[in-house]
């Protein structure tokens, strides 16, 4: 009898150790605007990055991996959801997810639904959490902003005076004279996250890790800095002098910017590169941190770790600083794959250590990748296909290429294997052989040799896009409000960039005037708002505009920013 029962348990152990696995844990690594200045991908021989290559050697690599869109809010939109760009209409930052998407189950939802404890901590949407998707988050998730205290210096500009008022606040860099506790944001991300990945959890466990830099502004503490001394800094590989001289208008129109310019005219190209590469190694260091909790924690043997970065960023390629583009420098993204062996019932031998993959692969594939990786039923209405035959066989294609969405409906970049095609909303389009020019130096659109890659390009072209929705009026960025006050003198109007939306929201009890300031401080009246009203025109970066009430008593104004906007007019100063 006794030999029976234990003949018994032995067949049973291997069953409930195949139960237990059934559902690996996730931990989940997104990182901002990081490009392939990493070791493990070679895009900048300055770059250090032990962790982010510690974790490429126990997975797999992805060389090829493409984002779905060249922005952050549309990238984590189509990675959130597993949805494309062009189908779910979220195309650039200015839009809210939830307004476009307001039923739309996000990953850590879906993994809730179906037995995950879903947990996460730093950026992973845009700038909000989506409190309704997570079982806790850090900072509290009804906060809705998921970056934790950061220290910032309190004047700035630091290095980069600002060109004008088209110019986003946070494009600027230095080191901070604080220690990495002391500094806060990803640091505070990492110790909660590790902390995390410290505990024996009830359920398997979904757990979102956001590491914030490179994002701007390059601040980090100074001993990054240290690492990266001024006087040896290179300037970026893929610049080249005239680069624009062989591209069609639009990309001529994408690529130069005024961001580039201005930076070189203040002598801040390099040290722009040296806080870059600080942020990347400040941002590895953190990395470092979460590898570290989850190598001596209890659930090493158990968890799958995927890493991606939303987009790539331009540092002069193109003449272009920042990202939005087409070009390999913005689409081409970190992605890494570890799976342990025996962790994940479709994948039981897990995925070899330091393997390597130059296949396409978008980064819509995620979602799918995901649940089939952790035997969960598949999302209707997945658009990406799961890569999990290429984490078997780095050798293999999933899809022939990825597609890359810009923010002007139509306009798209595709990566192959080895070529990539440019196609904007113009029908104007552009070809690269990458294995001979990886910094797409030449473009071979108007050669005749290529018409047949052309042609091959073409086919992938989606046959339809969905328009684009307007940002709701209380999506968009508050400008600040300044009530009038006895004896100021209101600014005048230094109109700096293109036209875009402002809206006038009247949160007062009384109907109010709108006057545009002139260059010479000249008040023009421009509209009349009623209590409770909102009226939009057209402005643009540096124009100053007046609120008066209707007799012309002074009540404040507001200069309009970098971007579209709404101007509430209110008492006192809270937006």
């Amino acid at each position: 009898m006794k030999k029976t029962l234990l003949t018994l348990l032995a067949i049973a152990a291997p069953l409930l150790a195949t139960a237990e696995n059934k559902h690996p844990n996730v931990l989940f690594i997104s990182v901002d605007d990081l490009n392939d200045w990493i070791g493990c991908m070679g895009g900048n021989e300055q770059s250090v990055t032990p962790n982010f290559d510690r974790l490429a050697k126990s997975g797999m690599l992805f060389t090829n991996a493409h984002c779905v869109a060249p922005a952050c809010n549309p990238s984590r939109t189509a990675v959130m959801t597993g949805r494309s760009t062009h189908k779910t209409g979220v195309y650039d930052n200015g839009q809210n997810m939830r307004d476009v998407l307001p039923d739309e189950k996000i990953l850590p939802e879906y993994f809730a639904n179906h037995g995950y404890w879903s947990a996460g901590s730093g950026k992973i949407l845009h700038y909000f959490t989506d409190a309704r998707s997570w079982d806790t988050y850090f900072p509290k998730k009804e906060k809705e902003m998921p970056i934790p205290p950061t220290y910032y210096p309190s004047n700035r500009p630091v290095s980069l005076k600002r060109g004008g008022p088209w110019q986003y606040v946070e494009t600027d860099w230095g080191p901070m004279p604080v220690s990495d506790k002391k500094f806060g944001g990803d640091y505070s991300v990492s110790e909660w996250v590790g902390k995390e990945l410290a505990k024996k959890h009830d359920k398997p466990f979904f757990l979102a890790c956001g590491i914030y830099r490179p994002h701007e502004p390059w601040f980090v503490p100074q001993k990054y800095f240290d690492k990266f001394p001024l006087d040896t800094i290179k300037l970026p590989p893929a610049y080249k002098e005239d680069d624009l001289s062989d591209l069609p208008q639009a990309g001529q129109n994408t690529g130069r910017n005024r961001y580039f310019a201005h930076i070189r005219k203040q002598g801040q190209w390099k040290k722009g590169v040296q806080g870059y590469l600080a942020s990347i190694n400040f941002a590895d260091a953190m990395l470092g941190r979460v590898l570290d909790a989850l190598d001596q924690g209890p659930n090493k043997n158990n968890t799958i770790v995927i890493l991606w970065s939303d987009h790539g960023w331009h540092l002069g390629s193109k003449e272009h600083w920042q990202k939005y583009t087409a070009w390999r420098a913005c689409t081409r993204v970190p992605l890494m794959v570890k799976v342990p062996e025996k962790a994940s019932p479709a994948l039981p031998s897990g995925v070899k250590p330091g393997s390597v993959s130059d296949q396409p692969v978008s980064l819509i594939s995620i979602f799918p990748t995901l649940t089939e990786l952790c035997g969960l039923p598949s999302k209707p209405g997945v658009d990406g296909h799961s890569i999990l035959p290429i984490l078997k066989d780095p050798s293999k294609a999933v899809d022939p290429v990825a597609i890359t969405y810009l923010h002007q409906v139509g306009s798209i970049g595709i990566s192959g294997k080895d070529w990539r095609y440019i196609r904007y909303n113009d029908k104007s389009e552009e070809l690269y052989n990458i294995k001979q020019d990886p910094y797409e130096w030449n473009n071979l659109a108007g050669d005749n040799k290529y018409v047949d890659k052309l042609v091959e390009f073409r086919k992938h072209i989606p046959n339809h896009f969905v328009p684009k929705p307007a940002v709701k009026v209380v999506d968009l960025t508050p400008l600040k409000w300044h009530p009038y006050q006895e004896g100021a003198k209101l600014p005048v109007s230094k109109p700096d960039g293109a036209l875009t939306r402002l809206a006038f929201v009247n949160r007062l009890e009384q109907p109010v005037q709108i006057h545009h300031i002139s260059k010479q401080g000249e008040l023009q009246k421009r509209m009349m708002l009623k209590p409770g009203m909102t009226r939009e025109l057209k402005s643009s970066p540096g124009m100053a505009w007046a609120v008066t009430n209707l007799t012309g008593k002074p009540l404040g104004h507001f200069i309009h920013g970098d971007r579209a906007a709404k101007a509430v007019i209110q008492n006192g100063t809270k937006p």
